[in-house]
């Protein structure tokens, strides 16, 4: 039984030896791909290769992007292709294309103020492969996988399928500016805690009306509202003051050294 089990030992160092070379070679060949697409200017965030923005769709998008880069150093990059067998990935996931691609341009800032960044945002539509990805740099994690599933399925999938491309990568722009901005998207169920403010707020409306009419400016209201009102100033002071010493938003471009964290959603029609 020693001699059967020493004789399996080198068998099956020897399988595990081949698994991982065979493993080596496949994440070589995938890196060694180029793919052939020039990326677009430091600020021009669109490369329409497959045709399918109008004019006014490209203008909005720059401008939309152009803003969110300069308020969060944060680039969304949109690119339509005919298909991937076109551009050097015949045979590749559009998952693994969009990587390579991200990764090759470098998409997004890999640091900021010394600080860990990428957060570049890349938007890869392929017309004829009829698949779409948004693929999220490295600082995004895996956090917003969920949301940039919802993206892809809500906004622009369900618009390429009624044959509205321009419509749908422009939705599909917007809420990746929302997400990146920290803001709701369109279509997102409001929660609990809002019909507890709208609740709230007619509450206070009802407690001001019954104060004013019973004891007049003599109520407890006028010091209710008093102290409201004081601490919004505050607030709204503190935001102006803020706003101020942030020396005007990043002025840099789209490319700067940012890699894929593979994170993102993939959607067909």
């Amino acid at each position: 039984m020693l001699k059967d089990l020493k004789d399996s030992r080198p068998r099956s160092m020897g399988f595990a030896i081949a698994v991982g070379v065979m493993c080596l070679l496949v994440t070589s060949s995938a890196s060694a791909i180029e793919i052939t697409l020039d990326r677009p200017g430091d600020r021009e965030f669109v490369r329409d290769l497959a045709g399918m923005l109008d004019d006014e769709a490209k203008e909005h998008i720059r401008q939309l992007c152009d803003r969110l880069l300069t308020d969060k150093a944060t680039p969304i990059i949109v690119v339509t292709i005919e298909s991937m067998a076109k551009h050097g990935g015949a045979d590749l996931r559009i998952e693994t294309f969009a990587t390579l691609l991200f990764d090759q341009w470098q998409i997004g800032h890999a640091t900021l103020g010394g600080q860990d960044w990428n957060t570049g945002i890349l938007l890869l539509v392929s017309r004829d492969d009829r698949k779409a990805r948004i693929e999220l740099g490295g600082g995004w994690g895996r956090r917003e996988d969920a949301l940039c599933r919802k993206i892809m399925d809500e906004q622009i999938v369900s618009r390429f399928k009624q044959g509205q491309f321009s419509a749908g990568i422009v939705a599909g722009v917007e809420s990746l500016d929302k997400m990146a901005r920290k803001l709701e998207l369109p279509t997102r169920p409001r929660p609990w805690w809002h019909y507890a403010v709208v609740a709230g707020a007619i509450g206070l409306g009802v407690f001001t009306f019954v104060s004013l009419y019973r004891r007049g400016s003599s109520g407890w209201a006028w010091l209710f509202w008093g102290v409201v009102f004081a601490i919004i100033g505050a607030l709204l002071y503190q935001m102006m003051t803020n706003r101020g010493r942030g020396g005007g938003g990043f002025s840099g471009g789209s490319f700067g050294g940012g890699s894929s964290g593979g994170g993102g959603a993939t959607g067909s029609w």
